[in-house]
């Protein structure tokens, strides 16, 4: 079930904010954008490159949530997790080299994640960066649009740990 909701919001997250953002940003001309090639390639690379990074860090969140909330430490599964539901993925056409590159960037977040304040110490923040990264809007716009664009991600996040504080609380 854990993985489940990890793999759920993560996904939601994502394209929530991301298509948000470009809805946003495009105005009138969403619908005609979708019918660019070259653009539904580039939306299809940011989507699936800021899925992995939400990915990792709702385990992460999780798993120090469970730890330190809980008491429930299934920390020492968070690799088990993250690769399973990423190999589900290559169902859904995930390119290998995002599969390849999330899969190393996982290994040096978890060498460096102090379970112990993950948690409680911008969890999110990875993911709202990746969003802010890999929109394919100018970079002239992004600059303008950094903090609204990092505080939506961060605003729809919340709703993900209020939901899961409650699913566990029971």
């Amino acid at each position: 079930e854990l993985k489940d909701f990890i793999q759920r919001k993560s996904a939601w997250v994502s394209q929530e904010t991301l298509y948000g953002y470009l809805k946003t940003r495009m105005g009138a001309k969403y619908i005609l954008m979708f019918e660019d090639e070259i653009f539904l390639g580039s939306i299809n690379k940011a989507k699936w490159n800021i899925y992995v990074v939400a990915l990792q860090d709702l385990t992460f969140y999780s798993l120090s949530y469970l730890k330190n909330i809980l008491k429930f430490d299934q920390t020492s599964k968070a690799k088990d997790i993250y690769e399973e539901i990423l190999n589900k993925e290559i169902t859904n056409e995930m390119p290998n080299d995002v599969l390849e590159n999330s899969k190393k960037k996982f290994n040096e977040r978890l060498e460096k994640i102090d379970w112990e304040k993950y948690h409680s110490t911008l969890p999110f923040n990875e993911s709202a960066l990746a969003l802010y990264e890999w929109s394919p809007v100018a970079e002239e716009l992004k600059i303008l649009d950094k903090k609204i664009v990092l505080n939506s991600m961060i605003l729809k996040w919340d709703n993900v740990k209020k939901e899961f504080a409650t699913l566990i609380n029971f």
